[in-house]
């Protein structure tokens, strides 16, 4: 008697979906996106009838969904608003799509997000002004797509973040000083935007900085002499902008860099350690792979 009440008891559990793979809410925010983003059409399409497991990309752990990995897949349309659903999410990365459409407000709830994935798509809009309670990113890339606005100054609240890279948009306005609060960024992309001002000298507090590019914006006023402190950088672009001074260049150790980039024909900056280019543009690394 006692072996068949737990058997109608796991029975009506498992018709209630709590033993589910996923939840209901997460399966059919996978769904919405599959359906957003022409499903149908992609290169590696997912079976609805299988489980979510089995999805080509889905990663689940103890039933919820904890990764989305659509690199180069196809996908064509908007992300969905209830992609705010996967609130277990670590890593997001649909890169190399032509995901249209602006960021659902939504993403800010997935605060467990690690890795936030999207760049060379169409997306368009501004970041959102809450991006800083995503406090467990570790890299926001965005780089080749259409997004406009100013970033966001709660940015410096994401303490973790170690990459973050916005190259190729039209964000505007100027850099925050709030990115000197991110005391783990090692790489800072912000090449080919329509940002202005003078570069805060709170960069200069970012003494993991390996990767630097602020090239190919309109960055005035002089190179902050704090940037003497950031012997971590090894990569270091800031042609076609319209700074006035370069002298804080001196102060830098020549030996550190692999890659400098500038564009004062006048100005020497003595290095005799390397041999400088005046026209490299902003190296991209792609390390996404496809899956088999």
């Amino acid at each position: 008697m006692k072996k068949l009440f737990c058997f109608l008891m796991i029975t009506l559990l498992s018709a209630n979906g709590i033993f589910a793979e996923v939840t209901r809410k997460e399966k059919r925010a996978l769904i919405d996106l599959y359906e957003n983003t022409n499903g149908t059409e992609w290169v590696k399409k997912w079976n609805l009838e299988e489980p979510v497991s089995n999805w080509q990309g889905v990663k689940v752990d103890k039933g919820h969904v904890i990764e989305i990995n659509l690199f180069r897949n196809n996908l064509n349309g908007v992300i969905p608003e209830s992609i705010g659903d996967l609130v277990h999410l670590r890593v997001l990365n649909l890169a190399f799509n032509t995901i249209t459409g602006e960021l659902p407000s939504s993403i800010v709830s997935m605060n467990r997000l690690r890795v936030l994935k999207l760049e060379m798509n169409r997306i368009k809009g501004e970041l959102p002004q809450t991006i800083g309670e995503m406090e467990s990113l570790e890299e926001i890339s965005l780089f080749n797509n259409f997004l406009t606005g100013s970033i966001p100054e709660s940015i410096g609240s994401i303490k973790n973040l170690k990459i973050l890279n916005l190259s190729s948009n039209s964000i505007k306005g100027r850099i925050p000083t709030a990115l000197g609060d991110l005391t783990q960024l090692e790489s800072l992309g912000l090449f080919e935007n329509a940002l202005e001002g003078s570069i805060p000298s709170e960069i200069g507090k970012l003494v993991k900085m390996k990767e630097l590019v602020l090239a190919n914006n309109q960055l005035a006023g002089e190179i902050p002499a704090e940037f003497a402190q950031l012997a971590s950088l090894e990569i270091f672009q800031i042609q076609n902008n319209k700074f006035d001074s370069f002298e804080n260049l001196q102060m830098m150790d020549s030996r550190q860099f692999l890659v400098f980039d500038y564009d004062k024909e006048e100005f020497d900056p003595n290095f005799k350690d390397i041999n400088f280019s005046k026209t490299r543009m902003a190296d991209t690394k792609f390390e996404d792979v496809e899956d088999d």
